[in-house]
Formats: C-alpha cells, sequence, structure tokens
C-alpha cells in the first residue's frame, strides 16, 4: 500500500468527521443568541470549522507522534499519523489559518469575546503542546478536552450579546460534561499503547472499568440536567440514552483487553451525528414557539 500524500495527511490531521463538532455549537449559540446571519457568523463558522480543528488535532498530532506511531489506531479518520518531515508544514498551517480568522473576529467582537477566544485558544493549544500538556494529567485531561468543544458554543453566546440566564448554564453544563464523558471513554481504549509510552491520562489513571462507568454517570447526569430545562429541553435528555446504550457492555472492561473498547468508539463517532439530527429538530421546535 503507498504512503498516503502530505496533503492527505494534513487533511486527515484535522479530523474531517469532526469538523461539525465544534462548528455547530457556535452557530446555533450565536443564533439561538439572537444573532443574525451576519459576518461574525460567518467567519466563525468557516474558522471553527476547519482551522480551529487543524489548529487542535494537528498540533495533538505532532506532539503526540512518537506514540501514535506504537499505535494500531492511527493513521486514518481516528488520527493522522504525522512524521516528523511534515511537522513543520503542518503546525505552520495550523498557525496561519487560523491567525486572519482571530484577526477579523477580534474586530468584529468584544473585550468579553476577545477574552473567551483567548482562553479557548489558549486550552487548545495547552492541552497538547509542551510544557503544559494538560492531556497527561488525568481529570483536567477530560475537562480541557471538552472545553474545546463547549468553548466555541460560549463564545458564539457571548459574541451575540446573549442574556445569561439559568436554563443557558445549565445547558452548556450538559454540554461539558457530554464532552468530559466523550473524551474519558475515547481514552479507555489507549490504555495499553499510553501505558507503553509512558504517557498518563484519565483513563490510565482510573482503569478501563472505573473509567467507562465514570463516562457512563457523567452522560447520564447531563442528561438528567437537561432535564431542567424548558421545553422542549427535557426532550434532549433522551438522547444520553445512545451514549450510555453504546458505553454500557464495556463497564467491566479489564485493562488488558481495553483495546475493545474502539468497537463501541467507532459507534461513538456515528451516533454524535443521529444525535446532532436530534439536536437540531429540537432547536427548530424551540424556534418556532
Amino acid at each position: 500500500m503507498s504512503e498516503p500524500s502530505t496533503a492527505r495527511r494534513v487533511l486527515l490531521a484535522s479530523r474531517p468527521l469532526s469538523w461539525v463538532n465544534t462548528a455547530y455549537p457556535f452557530a446555533a449559540a450565536m443564533l439561538l443568541g439572537g444573532a443574525g446571519i451576519d459576518a461574525r457568523l460567518v467567519l466563525g463558522t468557516v474558522f471553527f470549522l476547519v482551522p480551529y480543528n487543524l489548529l487542535m488535532y494537528g498540533v495533538n498530532d505532532v506532539f503526540d507522534y512518537a506514540s501514535d506511531a506504537a499505535n494500531p489506531r492511527k493513521g486514518g479518520a481516528e488520527g493522522a499519523l504525522l512524521p516528523p518531515h511534515t511537522h513543520r508544514l503542518v503546525l505552520g498551517l495550523a498557525v496561519g489559518t487560523t491567525l486572519p480568522f482571530v484577526v477579523a473576529l477580534v474586530l468584529l467582537g468584544n473585550p468579553w469575546s476577545w477574552l473567551v477566544l483567548a482562553v479557548v485558544l489558549f486550552d487548545v493549544v495547552a492541552y497538547s503542546a509542551p510544557p503544559l500538556r494538560w492531556k497527561e494529567v488525568p481529570v483536567l485531561d477530560s475537562l480541557s478536552s471538552s472545553v474545546h468543544f463547549t468553548g466555541p458554543a460560549v463564545y458564539g453566546l457571548v459574541l451575540a450579546g446573549a442574556e445569561w440566564t439559568v436554563p443557558t448554564v445549565l445547558v452548556l453544563l450538559a454540554f461539558l460534561l457530554w464532552g468530559m464523558a466523550s473524551h474519558a471513554f475515547g481514552a479507555v481504549q489507549d490504555i495499553v499503547p499510553d501505558r507503553e509510552a509512558g504517557i498518563a491520562s484519565i483513563a490510565t489513571a482510573f482503569g478501563a472499568r472505573t473509567t467507562v462507568r465514570l463516562a457512563l454517570g457523567a452522560w447520564g447526569l447531563a442528561g438528567v440536567l437537561m432535564l431542567f430545562v424548558p421545553f422542549p429541553g427535557p426532550l434532549t435528555a433522551v438522547l444520553a440514552l445512545p451514549y450510555l446504550a453504546l458505553a454500557w457492555p464495556f463497564r467491566s472492561l479489564p485493562d488488558a483487553a481495553s483495546g475493545r473498547a474502539n468497537r463501541g468508539w467507532r459507534h461513538f463517532l456515528w451516533v454524535n451525528y443521529i444525535v446532532g439530527f436530534g439536536v437540531t429538530l429540537l432547536l427548530i421546535l424551540a424556534a418556532l414557539l
């Protein structure tokens, strides 16, 4: 099999399957926050669709190359395998595509939006890049990873000048818990290669069984929080069930067999699209009401 081209490696490094996971929360938050279809919405959506993901995952793949090379699931949709000669190019593209959008969004924003955007971008880099490498600090790794996705939503609300209410905070907390659960469950499949490479994570610290159960608890709590959001918010509580169903079979998984959790993770990738469709329908219902 021939080696993938550099262009294909860069594309894989941006995780195309995950583009919508960051662009959608921003755009939805902007619109629900009262903003119309303007330059801020268009530029922000494009930024969080591609450049943001290239920055987030590209930096991750560059600094994780040594461990990724020994991980059999890397080199495809679940993560690019970037050889050393591509590192400077990927980092250059990540920064080069990010800066123009950041400048434009700063010019179109306000001081509070500048602060939120700065925190989000710092979190993205600090997760993977030394010396911080938050991804190797158990629990903080899941929190930081969740901010990658919750952050664009918070930024969209602040940029739109939305009014902060208790339901808004509950929705964001539920989203944060969803992200933490997703990261924790995703980390389980890498316990063996991570331990062999000397990389710490929430999963290597707590083990497969406990980590899966923590993920189940976080997804469940996210669903419970949505029950306290005005209608049609409670309907979204049902959307926690597919995640609980895909992780439940792995609740007693031994560390030595943690790689089997990859089957559940592959289901997670397409479950996100189904749940996203459900969320979209409920957002339309909310707008109509």
